[in-house]
């Protein structure tokens, strides 16, 4: 059970600020950045995460609870990013999507059970041997974060995850999501350009807009 605490970050490109955050995520809180496109919002994540590109600048410390982890390597991390776009491997069943990201603890019969189980959970309990080709796009939304959580993330980042989707499965694979964070206790991120995305949280609200905080 770890807080996510973003110390006195600030975001750069060349000479210009994108945007500066000093902020504590509780254990289960979902915490919405809005702004415009350009602002550094998925930027902030590649930087906590441990992707950011060279084009970009950033200050500041990143730990879960007193452990500084910005300076460690991505794979050290133990943060899960999960995207708007699934990017499941197209040469891998959903067995082997799920197995990919996942901690080499116990034998490959106690992790393939994990797997199974897992996707009994989220109704899916036959799809183990499906082609990810051939799943609807709710099916691949949860088979994405069923692989982020079967990695044992300690907090959880969302860019733009349900932009994607149609209007119709949105409001459900919302929900499906703040629960399951809910459950495991995993301190979010995430950024959208969607209201109701941000509604859907139920958390607080940071916007940003020119680099400056506008509202929170």
């Amino acid at each position: 059970m770890a807080s996510l605490i973003l110390d006195d970050l600030v975001i750069e490109q060349g000479q210009q600020r994108l945007l500066s955050l000093d902020t504590t995520i509780a254990p289960g809180e979902v915490l919405t950045i809005m702004g415009p496109s350009g602002v550094g919002k998925s930027t902030l994540l590649a930087f906590i995460a441990g992707f950011l590109s060279p084009a970009f600048r950033a200050r500041g410390r990143v730990k879960l609870d007193e452990k500084r982890i910005d300076m460690l390597p991505a794979e050290q991390r133990h943060v899960g990013l999960l995207f708007q776009d699934p990017l499941l491997f197209p040469h891998l069943d959903v067995e082997g999507n799920l197995a990919f990201g996942m901690v080499r603890e116990g034998s490959r019969q106690q992790r393939c059970a994990r797997i199974h189980e897992a996707l009994r959970s989220v109704g899916l309990e036959t799809f183990a041997k499906r082609d990810p080709a051939t799943l609807s796009g709710g099916q691949k939304a949860r088979v994405a974060l069923l692989r982020v959580l079967l990695s044992q993330p300690r907090a959880i980042l969302l860019d733009e995850p349900f932009s994607k989707l149609d209007a119709g499965l949105r409001d459900e694979i919302r929900h499906w999501v703040f629960e399951r964070v809910r459950h495991y206790r995993l301190p979010t991120l995430m950024v959208t350009h969607d209201e109701a995305d941000a509604r859907a949280a139920g958390g607080r609200i940071i916007t940003f807009d020119d680099g400056c905080r506008v509202t929170s």
